[in-house]
């Protein structure tokens, strides 16, 4: 039997504004996770996957811990709307409901699948190349605080230099298509791991350029990647201080545009740690150890893709 809207259902559904949540394929993510989600047979019957999924998903837009995304669920009629929930017939799932979700995702490596999946959409969209790839990384903090159960720090988290300052915590090494700006590739480590180490990693195998910043200079000496990626051209950042120790001429000014260029196209890998840290608040891990925040990455930035990727999605496709 459905169910009567209220007022404040009527208003919701009847804005006019069509929402970037309408890019995300649904069916093909629960498709994921409905091998691996409880059946049911046994204890209460499970809430439906779909649902589960919107909730998790309200968690990484806005960097909400379990409880707290309990608590706006119940706040909030819009958060509300969006998973599903009529207060008037049902609870609100709580913050072990979600804690179990979540760790059933990281059990099966279930974010993971979900990243290749939504790839998988771009690619279907031709919105995801597969020519040139940009390779970069950036550090999310940890929390250092010793003022635990353990009195200790976080084990699998490091500490490394940049420029002149320290930091404690994990690295998100990421590949970008450099046509689109979208991410192919994730790996997560921790803090003081070179990122040119995890090159490796980032490339699909069909680009046929690569950028990358001063860091990963001589990347295509190394063993792992001259097997592998033989015909790829390199365009690696030259470190400012050799271009600027040059001798004052035309080969100066046609290195300094050179330069340039490349950073031009580097940009691009900017755009999703932006949206990671600035639009989803994803600026310092919740989670203990390399497992679980690596696997909350992929979550992250598969949605930074969709985000990314919006207003051609909701384009429709023509039969």
């Amino acid at each position: 039997m459905k169910q009567q809207m209220s007022f404040a259902q009527s208003e919701y559904a009847g804005k006019k504004k069509v929402t970037r949540r309408r890019v995300v394929p649904w069916a093909r993510l629960c498709a994921v996770i409905e091998p691996h989600y409880p059946e049911g047979k046994r204890g209460r019957p499970p809430i439906g996957v779909e649902r589960m999924l919107r909730i998790y998903f309200l968690q990484q837009w806005y960097g909400l811990a379990d409880e707290a995304l309990e608590d706006a669920l119940y706040d909030s009629q819009a958060l509300r709307t969006f998973a599903g929930i009529d207060l008037s017939v049902e609870a609100v799932p709580d913050a072990t409901t979600l804690l179990k979700f979540r760790h059933l995702l990281e059990a099966h490596d279930l974010t993971r699948q979900i990243f290749a999946e939504v790839g998988a959409l771009l690619s279907e969209r031709k919105l995801l190349m597969r020519e040139g790839t940009i390779v970069d990384a950036t550090i999310i903090a940890a929390p250092s605080s010793t003022k635990n159960a353990r009195k200790q720090r976080d084990p699998e988290m490091h500490q490394t230099k940049k420029g002149n300052q320290w930091h404690f915590g994990m690295k998100a090494h990421i590949g970008v298509d450099a046509h689109s700006g979208l991410v192919h590739s994730v790996t997560g480590t921790a803090a003081n791991v070179a990122d040119i180490a995890q090159t490796h990693a980032l490339l699909h195998g069909q680009e046929k350029k690569v950028y990358a910043d001063a860091g990963y200079l001589g990347v295509e000496k190394r063993e792992e990647i001259a097997s592998r990626n033989p015909g790829v051209a390199w365009h690696v950042a030259a470190k400012r201080g050799q271009v600027k120790a040059m001798a004052e001429g035309w080969v100066k000014e046609l290195t300094v545009q050179l330069e340039r260029f490349k950073a031009r196209v580097r940009a691009r890998v900017e755009h999703p740690f932006h949206i990671l840290k600035n639009i989803f608040r994803h600026r310092k891990t919740r989670y203990r150890g390399l497992a679980k925040n690596t696997a909350q990455l992929h979550s992250l930035f598969a949605l930074a893709n969709l985000f990314i990727a919006r207003r051609s999605l909701l384009i429709p496709v023509s039969a």
